[in-house]
């Protein structure tokens, strides 16, 4: 390939960390070019946005897009206890009243489309149907470029002094280089459909994510609505419980719902509009953010059990710190592993915040109970919610959550911890129902 053609940065992947760093990156005048597998629009779950997107979403120049669009208005998330109780709704604009406290409910295949259009309004050189085939090193052990293959099979050897891999869990540097770490804790699977006619709450709850606990205490039940009187739902629980001994994803799916009333209740005149999807999600973790000319982001980097919807927040935040690492690295001429993973611990830390809250759910946490003990709190568990988790001050939350423990609990272990585990069948797998296009 010619040398014109070799850009200043690389991004393996188009989803939403790849259209982050991308655009943020040639923004500030650098020549991009991103490599994607697939062609868009594709399918993805990961629906509800959280208000924290805000911030970044204002930087890509998204916003205005997203405000006209036809994506649901989402302005608050409720809770529903295995009795079925129902906790008051989390508003976001009681909590910070500002225009990022409304945020969307955005289909997947339209929402990633569009970010990948806008990373091309911003200069980014955006090729879809090019497989990244491997990451090119140097012999002092440094990223130098990648080896792609087009869609008729011929093979390119493409040069830049940074790449980004946002690959999703696809994981190519990862696996490359041995960094994953699986979380010890979280290893849960999920199984959904689309509805139509589901009930809807009016007024500012009219497009709230629901959580609802299981009967059983096992799992939880997604209940999302989306446009075109679409309604996303689906029923997440353990690995083994969900998928060892049963006999289809269909009938596992209608018996939980027949064991979560709320849910039942709430899709007892609707019509299913799609066969059932399936996920394993196991949650894990690199142990770097970035080496010597690489950088990895969104789930490239990590995946976190989907229980408050942060994915596309991590996906957004890690694109835009890392795109600022590789934007300041690329100016002083410094692209080492010290420069492009200095957001590496914060990041962490914020991670570590949602990582708690969920591993609280799951053994037991009451938000009702919490906020009827701890009514002064309510506003910081909000933040929590709405992922505003960058900071040290939303910490006080724990040490009163840990008052309410019962004898004997323990906080949740790190994702780091150290166990002995069979990693042989694990593998972030994906099932679409037959013949399903998006």
């Amino acid at each position: 390939m010619s040398q014109a053609s070799n850009p200043d940065v690389i991004v393996i992947g188009g989803g939403p960390a790849g259209s982050t760093v991308s655009t943020l990156i040639a923004q500030k005048g650098y020549k991009v070019r991103l490599f994607e597998r697939e062609h868009f629009p594709r399918f993805h779950i990961g629906e509800s946005l959280i208000p924290e997107t805000y911030w970044v979403l204002e930087r890509l120049g998204m916003l205005e897009k997203l405000k006209k669009s036809h994506f649901v208005h989402k302005h608050s998330v409720q809770f529903v206890n295995s009795a079925g109780k129902t906790s008051a709704p989390f508003y976001f604009w009681d909590n910070k009243p500002h225009e990022c406290s409304q945020t969307w409910q955005v289909v997947r295949s339209e929402f990633d489309l569009m970010m990948l259009n806008n990373a091309r309004e911003h200069g980014v050189d955006a090729q879809e149907g090019v497989r990244v085939r491997e990451v090119l090193f140097d012999e002092d052990k440094k990223a130098v470029g990648v080896k792609i293959q087009l869609e008729d099979g011929t093979l390119e050897e493409v040069r830049a002094s940074v790449v980004i891999d946002a690959s999703g869990q696809s994981n190519l540097l990862a696996n490359k280089l041995n960094l994953r770490t699986w979380d010890p804790v979280l290893n849960k699977g999920a199984i959904w459909t689309y509805w139509k006619g589901a009930f809807r709450d009016e007024g500012r709850n009219a497009g709230a994510t629901m959580v609802l606990q299981t009967g059983d205490k096992k799992g939880w039940f997604w209940y999302i609505p989306l446009h075109d009187d679409r309604m996303s739902v689906g029923v997440v629980g353990p690995f083994d419980y969900l998928f060892k001994g049963r006999e289809s994803h269909e009938k596992t799916y209608q018996d939980e719902v027949e064991a979560c009333p709320g849910v039942k209740e709430r899709l007892a005149n609707a019509t299913r509009d799609t066969g059932y999807f399936a996920t394993k999600d196991y949650s894990y973790r690199c142990t770097q953010a970035a080496g010597n000319g690489w950088v990895l982001v969104g789930d490239a980097f990590g995946f976190l059990d989907p229980l408050y919807s942060s994915g596309v927040l991590l996906a957004l935040k890690s694109g835009q710190l890392a795109a600022d690492a590789v934007v300041e690295g690329l100016e002083k001429g410094d692209v080492s592993e010290a420069q492009l993973g200095k957001w590496g611990p914060d990041f962490n830390k914020g991670v570590d915040r949602m990582r708690r809250l969920v591993c609280e759910y799951y053994e037991g946490f009451s938000f009702g109970q919490f906020i009827k003990t701890y009514p002064h709190l309510r506003n910081t568990m909000t933040d929590l919610l709405i992922g505003d988790l960058f900071t040290e001050r939303v910490d006080e939350v724990w040490a009163p959550m840990e008052s309410l423990y019962p004898d004997n609990k323990i906080p949740p272990a790190p994702w780091d911890t150290p166990v002995v585990m069979d990693v042989a069948h694990k593998a972030n797998e994906l099932v679409l129902p037959e013949g399903y296009k998006p």
